[in-house]
């Protein structure tokens, strides 16, 4: 089979991480080559390996597009010879016209230089007409639904002649109805000679539509399976049998395959009564007419430890920011309940003062103040419990921080320190500090360990085992299965905003929370 894009012993690292090691892909020519694997295993970064948004001498490996080595230094690089990506992250401007959003950067251009508007609205017309899209190219991009502002990001790159054609997470953000009008886009684009690579967590709609499907797991290249004819290509890859669900359980086992580390604490799981009860959840995103959180129901008890399980876009990050102090979202509704008391916080505030802690996923940009020091970054959630007659007592705020400092193992010559210059494990460190002192009933940790090391990761673990011995009841968000395998007792999987199941941790195995986080809206993987 002719192939038209050979990527070969990629490799590309970042301060401290290899996020690629001799990664190779071989995509055919007119193929929808689907790319799986959980967050953070190097998906998206191969992409803009190859778009050139990591330019050309940042990595090691070679690229060979149409037959011939080439070295891509930016994206117009890429798109001068037809590759172009699409973000997950809509890069389109929602103040210009659908028209000046499709030829932004490759503007339709008359006499003496300037824009021939005749020329742009009426190619943006027949481009929205190739796409399926029967909208006015001068409707600002700001009115259309999320779904139709894809399919100008397609009409954009078909504007561009592409050849090879990238989306990442197309249909994270789209209701079923606008999924399967892309997938059908994407087929007839197949047919029509462009060649696709496609970034998927939804596996039903990846084995639905795939001819290929390239499996990464922690950076590397696991195996790549063949959808369309079951023929093998030649390099020890594996080949699909014609089975949707059997062809999902092979993408799951290679996405999950490592094994489970021996560096959790050991704990004793006794819970007692519950803390937290979420009824019947629902949030609406704050500018688009779409639900992110659809009807979820949760509890948690005191000295428990609880998990959510979802892949990127399935409303994780979102239900815990709503529920405190609706800091996410629209048109919220449902309940909540602390300590069997009825809650409504309508606030940061208000939530801290019922009993709720947050520890969001971006300490950096939330919840930290990097420029002050570890003392103030500590008292910030609970200053009343320092003050006295309106003022704060500066000798009992450093005290409570060097207690801090001594029982969590914050390592830094001295609480006066800026918070931005200590390690990411030492970061983490001050945020948990922080919400032990404010003393919360429930507290909610979105993603606690990304980005620091194993070491600082056990101390982590070992922190969340002293909070629920003291009877706290915690709710942990994170992206590493394994992760919540070592620390939960139950674990709640979540897709598309809603709960798909609920696994006690001793029934609980990385291939069949991998299954629930895949299910679509009909339940089905």
């Amino acid at each position: 089979m002719d192939t038209i894009l050979e990527m070969r012993g990629i490799t590309k690292t970042f301060p401290g991480v290899t996020a690629l090691e001799n990664v190779s892909l071989a995509v055919r020519r007119g193929e929808i080559h689907a790319i799986c694997g959980e967050n953070g295993a190097g998906k998206s970064t191969l992409m803009q390996v190859l778009s050139g948004v990591h330019s050309a001498g940042s990595y090691d490996g070679e690229i060979v597009f149409d037959g011939q080595p080439v070295q891509f230094h930016g994206i117009r690089d890429s798109e001068a010879v037809g590759v172009v990506i699409i973000h997950q992250e809509l890069a389109l401007v929602p103040y210009l016209s659908v028209a000046e959003n499709i030829f932004l950067g490759n503007e339709r251009r008359g006499r003496g230089g300037l824009i021939d508007w005749n020329r742009t609205n009426a190619e943006a017309t027949e481009l929205l007409a190739s796409v399926g899209l029967d909208e006015n190219p001068v409707t600002p991009v700001a009115q259309l639904g999320v779904g139709k502002q894809q399919l100008v990001e397609i009409a954009k790159a078909l504007s561009k002649e592409v050849r090879l054609l990238i989306l990442d997470e197309p249909t994270a953000a789209l209701n079923d109805t606008d999924s399967a009008h892309l997938l059908d886009l994407l087929r007839r684009l197949r047919d029509q000679g462009i060649t696709c690579i496609l970034i998927s967590h939804k596996l039903n709609e990846v084995t639905a539509i795939a001819d290929a499907i390239t499996v990464l797991r922690d950076g590397r290249t696991v195996e790549t399976l063949r959808t369309d004819d079951g023929v093998g290509d030649g390099d020890g890859v594996g080949d699909g049998d014609g089975d949707s669900g059997t062809m999902q359980e092979r993408i799951i086992r290679g996405m999950v395959g490592r094994d489970l580390e021996s560096f959790y604490p050991d704990r004793e799981s006794d819970p007692g009564d519950e803390v937290l009860r979420i009824e019947d959840w629902t949030v609406w995103h704050p500018t688009q007419d779409r639900k992110v959180v659809d009807g979820v129901s949760l509890t948690v008890r005191a000295g428990e430890v609880v998990g959510i399980a979802g892949l990127m876009g399935a409303g994780r990050t979102e239900l815990a920011m709503s529920v405190f102090g609706r800091s996410y979202g629209r048109d919220i509704s449902g309940r909540l309940f602390v300590r069997g008391r009825e809650v409504r916080p309508r606030s940061v505030a208000e939530a801290i003062d019922n009993g709720i802690a947050y520890a969001t996923e971006d300490r950096k940009r939330y919840g930290l103040n990097l420029i002050e020091d570890v003392r103030r970054n500590i008292s910030a959630a609970a200053l009343r419990k320092l003050a006295s007659r309106g003022w704060v007592d500066g000798n009992e705020e450093i005290r409570v921080a060097e207690e801090s400092r001594n029982h969590l193992g914050i390592r830094t010559t001295s609480v006066m320190t800026a918070v931005g210059k200590l390690s990411g494990g030492n970061q983490q460190k001050v945020v948990l500090a922080k919400w032990l002192f404010a003393d919360p009933d429930v507290l909610i940790l979105d993603e606690p360990t990304r980005g620091i090391d194993v070491g600082a990761k056990y101390e982590i673990y070992t922190i969340i085992n002293r909070l629920v011995a003291a009877g706290k009841a915690v709710l942990v968000i994170s992206s590493e299965l394994p992760e919540l395998l070592g620390v939960c007792d139950r674990v709640y999987t979540l897709a598309a905003g809603r709960i798909t199941g609920e696994v006690p941790i001793a029934e609980a195995t990385q291939e069949n929370l991998m299954a629930l986080m895949t299910r679509d809206r009909e339940g089905v993987a």
